[in-house]
C-alpha cells in the first residue's frame, strides 16, 4: 500500500490495484472541505496516467453519512465579510472536480452509506459505479440555503424520470436506496457489511465485475409510486405554475409539497426549474450543467439568498431565514437575470497553477 495523504480529514493511498481515497471527517459528517477537493483531484490526476491504478475507490469513516455536503461555514464568513471572489474560486474548482469525475477514464466506485448531500453528491454520483446500502439517504437540499441544486446534480435531477427532478430540487426530499437507483442517482443495493471484502476483492482484482456480482434486490422505490402525482403537479414551466398546480390540489400529496417548499428560498427554486428545462435533451452534459449552475452561484452571494439561508441553517440556526422575495412576489425575470451568462466570468475547467 502506498501512502499520498494522511491528513485528518482525508486518506488518500493506493492499494493493490486501486487508487483509495476515504473521507475521514466523521464528526463532521465528512463534510467537504476546500483543501478535501482540492487532494481528492490531485490524486484523480495523478492516477489517471498510472497503468498500476485500475479502478478509483471512494468511501469514507463513520455510518451517519457518505458526505452530508460541502463545507459552507468559510464560504459564509467569507461572504459576510464582503469577500465574493473566495466562494466563486471554491465553486469554480469543486465544479471541476466534478466534471473530471464525470469523465474519468477508469472505472470511479464510489460507496454511500448514510447523508449523502449536495458536495457529497458531487463527488460519488458521477461516478461509474454508485454503491447504496440501508442507511443511504440521497438529496440536493440547496434551495433550502439560497442556493440550486449544483456539483453536477441540476444533471442529474433533468435525467431523472419524469418530472422528479423538480420534485427533489424544490421539495429538497431524501431518497433512500431504492429511489437514489430508480432516479439515477445510484446503480447498486449492497448490503454495507458486505462492503469490506467488495473493496478487498476490488483492490486485488481491479475488476468491476466483482460489483455486480456483489449486488442485491434494492428496497422499493417509494417515489416510483408517486410519480403519477408528481408528474401531474411539476410539469409547468415555471415555479408559478407548478405552485398554482399544487394550490389547485386538495390532495395529501399537495399539501406535503407545499409545505416543503414553503421553508425555501423561491428566487432559488425558480432558478432551479429554469435550469432542468434549459438542461433537459440530448444536448446537456456534465460541463453545460456545471457552467449553467455557475451563473448563479457566481451571483449567489451578492445578489442571491445563499448568505441569509447559510444564517438560518448553519451558523445561527434559528430555521428563518427571511428570505429577499416570497412565493407570490417574485419577479418574473429574477431567475433569467440569475442565470445570465456570465461573460469573461464564465466556468472553465482547466486547471490554472494559481488555483493551488
Amino acid at each position: 500500500m502506498t501512502e499520498q495523504d494522511t491528513s485528518s480529514d482525508i486518506h488518500i493511498r493506493t492499494e493493490g490495484r486501486a487508487g483509495r481515497i476515504t473521507l475521514t471527517r466523521p464528526k463532521a459528517l465528512n463534510a467537504l472541505t476546500y483543501d478535501m477537493a482540492l487532494a481528492i483531484e490531485d490524486a484523480l490526476d495523478s492516477w489517471a496516467g498510472d497503468d498500476g491504478v485500475a479502478l478509483v475507490i471512494i468511501d469514507a469513516e463513520g455510518d451517519k453519512a457518505f458526505c452530508a455536503g460541502g463545507d459552507v461555514q468559510k464560504l459564509y464568513h467569507t461572504g459576510r465579510a464582503g469577500d465574493f471572489d473566495y466562494g466563486r474560486r471554491f465553486w469554480r474548482d469543486e465544479y471541476r472536480l466534478n466534471a473530471k469525475i464525470a469523465e474519468y477514464p477508469k472505472p470511479y466506485v464510489a460507496f454511500m452509506q448514510g447523508f449523502t448531500m449536495g458536495g457529497g453528491v458531487g463527488i460519488s454520483c458521477h461516478g461509474t459505479h454508485r454503491v447504496v446500502c440501508d442507511s443511504s439517504r440521497i438529496a440536493m437540499p440547496e434551495c433550502g440555503i439560497g442556493l440550486v441544486p449544483d456539483v453536477g446534480g441540476s444533471l442529474l435531477l433533468a435525467r431523472a424520470p419524469g418530472r422528479l427532478g423538480e420534485y427533489l430540487a424544490l421539495t429538497t426530499a431524501r431518497m433512500g436506496p431504492g429511489d437514489a437507483i430508480y432516479a439515477g442517482f445510484a446503480d447498486i443495493f449492497i448490503p454495507q457489511d458486505d462492503w469490506p471484502g467488495l473493496i478487498a476483492r476490488l483492490c486485488e482484482s481491479g475488476d468491476t465485475a466483482d460489483i455486480a456480482e456483489a449486488g442485491r434486490t434494492p428496497p422499493h422505490s417509494a417515489l416510483s409510486d408517486l410519480l403519477h402525482d408528481i408528474d401531474a403537479h411539476f410539469s409547468g414551466d415555471t415555479l408559478a405554475d407548478i405552485l398554482e398546480a399544487l394550490r389547485g390540489s386538495d390532495t395529501e400529496f399537495a399539501a406535503q409539497a407545499l409545505e416543503a417548499l414553503s421553508r425555501n428560498s423561491p428566487l432559488s427554486m425558480a432558478c432551479a426549474v429554469e435550469m432542468l428545462h434549459r438542461l433537459r435533451g440530448p444536448a446537456a452534459n456534465i460541463r453545460r450543467a456545471l457552467e449553467l449552475e455557475y451563473r448563479y452561484t457566481f451571483r449567489a452571494m451578492e445578489h442571491g439568498d445563499f448568505l441569509e439561508g447559510v444564517r438560518a441553517a448553519v451558523i445561527d440556526k434559528d430555521r428563518a431565514p427571511d428570505w429577499q422575495h416570497d412565493l407570490d412576489t417574485l419577479p418574473p425575470h429574477a431567475a433569467t437575470d440569475m442565470l445570465m451568462p456570465l461573460g469573461e466570468d464564465a466556468l472553465g475547467l482547466h486547471k490554472k497553477d494559481d488555483d493551488t
